[in-house]
């Protein structure tokens, strides 16, 4: 029996792309300036996975022919896969979204090189492959006319042609014997040098390798992915040209970690490592990522990684307080959810919705592995003052009544505007005559805002006061932090005060604060620089300053819930650059520490 079809079906008008120019240079915007690298490496792998042998090699290099000939490097991306026909070749690179793999939600778009390589190679890519040992060649620009995407013609014995045969002395037969694929990048202009990195790439002699092992997790088993390096060096220069295996992260973080291990997560599974504290955190900078960071893990790739400041702030989140730089967290969704990524693949999604790293991080503190917490402990030690901490605690509990803010109210005398549409009509009535009675009648006639919540359900709330915080809360963990001591990694908190991390209510002071050390400078010139008495000092000029910033983050967080203060304003008020202003002063700070020192070294005698 034949299947029913609508009476409108066939009748249906395709929807057309008008403008893909324009289409392409948007999506290529929203592509990381190395993600090409990536696109051509999936595309060469999932190529090798196509034939018979399942096994091959992807090698990116210099186009060493076009080089002989002009003396200008072109960087080129050559795999021994299924390779394609001339045919395959039109069809695939110069529609859109087509690809020779099954394209899928969770898998290849068909979109990928298109938008990451052709909109930064306006010059163009030239595709050469080769399958049953016969070659075939098509180059895709952006014609310089007419801002369009498409094949170039090429002239052949007065013909014009978008797709050529090539003769065999075009095959890097090193590579390719009877089937496989070479790409050149082209760059913006014929005369390009496509091997120099990108501004962008952290490490300009090994940038492809660099980007690539960030990017994957482990390559498919059976494939070897390799790079070149020091290009401008003579071929026979082995030690410094080379061609070097990219491995991914996985393989280095087996090799670099004293311990590691997985937590189970509610819809994810967290991977973690614990690096050698050895030369190879900064040795092997410029090749992996190779110090603290924190990546989500799918189908082998890690998406929307942090390294740098950025890693510090999300492993602190982690509750990685101290000892970051040592941490690598990776966090794999469950594929039994919705995971997707952009079209640009920076980003992934489960159902639709940004990644929870907030959950992730809240859930990853309370099972913290023990071999993590030990290594914050010991990163911790010298980095707190018990007595110090005590001593604080000790003088704010005298006043913590002065922290319990009265209730935020409206006054007759301010200036703030009355919305006319949340008025009544005897208040509209006040408002022509006196806009000031209006605030008056509110005072006096209504209730306090929030007594009429949930309607008729608002005779089940508390009566009899709010939930409160155990004051002992209110108090964060305080750490000196230093890269003398090697607590604090240098770029990190640079000519910042302090750090307040919310989520584990720990302060990071910075110890090498200019402002703490001229203090400290100040005091020792005043009273000698010995040993023992500048011991003295640097305690008593940090216990006043941590006192500044702990009262600080304690009346900061007192505005919490309150209805002008949204959490956006609270972390602006807690932040770095908030915590700096907080200790700019120097009167309290001097005179505190001038008793205290007083009464433990005497007064200072006159000169």
């Amino acid at each position: 029996m034949s299947k029913s079809r609508s009476p409108y079906q066939e009748n249906t008008l395709p929807i057309s792309v008008a403008n893909t120019g324009f289409l392409l240079d948007r999506l290529g915007e929203d592509c990381h300036p190395l993600q090409f690298l990536r696109e051509l490496t999936q595309n060469a792998i999932e190529s090798i996975a196509k034939t018979d042998e399942q096994t091959g090699d992807i090698i990116w290099d210099v186009d060493w022919r076009h080089y002989a000939d002009t003396q200008c490097y072109k960087l080129c991306v050559t795999d021994n896969g299924q390779g394609m026909t001339g045919d395959q070749l039109v069809e695939y690179i110069n529609a859109l979204s087509s690809s020779s793999s099954e394209q899928s939600f969770g898998g290849n778009y068909g979109v990928g090189a298109k938008i990451s390589a052709a909109t930064r190679n306006h010059a163009g890519l030239v595709y050469v492959s080769w399958q049953d040992a016969k070659g075939s060649m098509i180059h895709l620009w952006r014609d310089p006319t007419s801002k369009r995407y498409g094949l170039r013609q090429f002239e052949v014995d007065g013909s014009y042609e978008y797709c050529v045969t090539v003769t065999d002395e075009a095959k890097p037969e090193k590579i390719i014997k009877g089937h496989g694929t070479r790409v050149v990048l082209f760059g913006m202009s014929d005369d390009a040098d496509t091997m120099t990195a990108p501004p962008i790439a952290p490490a300009p002699s090994r940038w492809v390798g660099k980007y690539l092992n960030g990017r994957y997790f482990r390559f498919p088993k059976g494939i070897t992915v390799k790079a070149r390096e020091g290009w401008t060096f003579p071929l026979s220069d082995k030690d410094r040209n080379v061609l070097r295996r990219i491995t991914g992260q996985e393989e280095y973080l087996k090799e670099h970690s004293v311990s590691s291990g997985t937590i189970q997560l509610k819809g994810a599974l967290a991977h973690w490592w614990i690096l050698k504290d050895d030369k190879a955190i900064t040795q092997n900078s410029g090749s992996h990522e190779s110090s603290g960071h924190v990546a989500a893990l799918y189908q082998n790739e890690l998406y929307e990684l942090q390294n740098g400041r950025a890693a510090t702030a999300r492993l602190q989140n982690f509750g990685v307080t101290l000892g970051y730089r040592f941490v690598v967290i990776y966090i794999e969704p469950h594929e039994s959810q919705k995971v997707t990524s952009n079209t640009a693949r920076t980003y992934l999604s489960i159902n639709n919705e940004p990644l929870p790293w907030a959950d992730w991080a809240a859930e990853f503190r309370e099972k913290m592995p023990k071999q993590i917490s030990e290594l914050v402990i010991k990163s911790a030690a010298g980095a707190t003052d018990d007595d110090q901490g005590k001593s604080i605690r000790e003088r704010l509990q005298q006043i913590l009544d002065l922290y319990k803010l009265s209730r935020y109210r409206p006054t007759a005398s301010g200036s703030l505007m009355i919305d006319g549409d949340t008025l009544t009509k005897e208040e509209n009535r006040l408002r022509a005559d006196d806009p000031r009675e209006v605030v008056r009648h509110i005072l006096q006639h209504r209730k306090p805002s929030g007594t009429g919540a949930g309607g008729a359900y608002s005779a089940y709330l508390k009566k009899d006061g709010v939930p409160g915080e155990d004051a002992t809360n209110l108090f964060p963990d305080s750490l000196w932090v230093s890269t003398k001591t090697k607590t604090r990694e240098p770029g990190d908190l640079e000519d910042r005060a302090a750090r307040y991390v919310i989520e584990t209510n720990t302060l990071l002071i910075n110890a090498d604060f200019r402002v703490f050390i001229d203090m400290i400078d100040y005091w020792n010139r005043e009273y000698g620089k010995d040993a023992d008495v500048s011991q003295i000092v640097t305690k008593a000029v940090k216990n006043w300053f941590q006192q500044a910033l702990e009262e600080t983050v304690i009346g900061v967080k007192t505005l919490q819930k309150a209805r002008e203060w949204s959490e956006a304003d609270i972390s602006k008020a807690l932040s770095e650059e908030s915590l700096t202003a907080a200790v700019m002063q120097r009167y309290h700070v001097y005179n505190s520490v001038k008793r205290e020192l007083g009464s433990k070294l005497g007064k200072i005698q006159a000169a």
